[in-house]
């Protein structure tokens, strides 16, 4: 193992302002699930998005009660991609519902409309009942949201953004979160902005705003008594986290260009040595959240790589495994899936923390390029 300074795949990038709020709220005592960094945040996140939001603890805290929202229970069926992370899947077990897996599209990576069209035309036939899909942004980049929304409108389903990587991003003009009726982020420490660990729910309608800020303290009832006529969970979002979030969301045009601009500087290094780019459509403006690209495996070994860059003291991991291919959920239904078992196969993240250097950056590509085949 090398013994320079370590390169992590993404890590938290303060932007100046978290540290005085976090301290306004110590030095006000308001410490706890109420306060005014959770107001300014909720509201702050409301003007990007352009809807009412609630602070959470988690984006999976996000999902859930959106699962709730939108009426998944016991029996029912969700439609989820394959190509993601296991929590945009963990919250349709929590509500006792059933996952049905979709195959990526070449094209953006994201959920495939046509095979979605084909799962709920299947669902439909089988008697079965598909309350909502699940639609992932996946590595910032949005999903083709317009045919996904057609696709859903005649089938009668709702929708779910999952915009936990997508923050910052948009789709013709729209921005990420604001494509569907439900939506959450994620604000996990390797996210584009951080609260160390947090979430948001977004909704078109400010009465399930509401209703989630009810559920997410123990759907406790108004009065000086502790009365619950519903069941709740402990899913708010602390004062003190929320300050850290408003410092991070004050710079987040900034982090977002300069992922880009390390995405950018990847592909003018590596782009015509092996590494293909994930693609982004011309609709749409991703974040670049991660510098993800496709592995030619004639000029290069992905697992080598990642092996090569750990020699380095340089973090690198594949794109995430897709959901079939998951001992926990491999009884699940999938539609397709050779494009996301292929992505998987081939698809490598880069560093991409906003606070590392070019020298950084050409130490990275140095050593990629030290581990090509012979």
């Amino acid at each position: 193992m090398s013994s320079a300074r370590r390169i992590y795949l993404m890590a938290p990038h303060m932007g100046g302002n978290e540290l005085r709020y976090v301290t306004e709220a110590f030095t006000t005592n308001w410490l706890s699930t109420v306060g005014a960094n959770i107001d300014s945040f909720e509201r702050d996140l409301e003007n990007r998005v352009g809807r009412p939001c609630v602070a959470l603890g988690s984006g999976t805290a996000a999902l859930h009660l959106a699962m709730r929202l939108v009426g998944v229970g016991p029996g029912d069926a969700v439609v989820c991609p394959t190509l993601t992370f296991v929590a945009s899947v963990n919250p349709i077990l929590y509500q006792g519902a059933l996952p049905i897996f979709v195959d990526s599209e070449r094209e953006s990576w994201n959920l495939d409309p046509v095979r979605l069209d084909e799962a709920l035309t299947t669902a439909r036939t089988r008697g079965e009942t598909v309350r909502a899909v699940v639609v992932v942004h996946l590595f910032g980049q949005c999903a083709d949201m317009d045919r996904i929304d057609e696709v859903c409108r005649r089938h009668g389903v709702a929708i779910i953004e999952d915009a936990a990587e997508a923050l910052g991003a948009s789709y013709h003009g729209r921005p990420a979160g604001s494509l569907a009726k439900v939506s959450a982020f994620s604000f996990n420490g390797n996210k584009i902005i951080t609260t160390t660990g947090g979430g948001m729910l977004a909704a078109e309608d400010a009465a399930w705003v509401a209703k989630a800020r009810h559920w997410s303290t123990q759907a406790r009832e108004p009065g000086v008594e502790y009365h619950h006529v519903e069941m709740g969970y402990n899913y708010r979002m602390s004062n003190v986290l929320a300050g850290i979030g408003r410092g991070q969301l004050e710079v987040l045009d900034e982090r977002v260009a300069r992922h880009r601009a390390i995405m950018d500087r990847y592909t003018l290094s590596l782009g015509n040595c092996g590494f293909e780019p994930m693609p982004e459509p011309a609709d749409r403006f991703s974040t670049r959240w991660l510098s993800v690209f496709l592995v030619d495996p004639t000029r290069f070994d992905r697992d080598e790589v990642i092996a090569c860059l750990a020699t380095h003291n340089i973090e690198a991991r594949p794109v995430w495994k897709p959901m079939h291919m998951q001992p926990l959920y491999a009884s699940s239904p999938c539609f397709g899936g050779l494009v996301a078992e292929d992505l998987f196969a081939r698809g490598i993240c880069l560093p991409s923390t906003t606070s590392m250097t070019d020298d950084d950056q050409d130490r990275v590509v140095s050593a990629i390029l030290s581990c090509r085949k012979s």
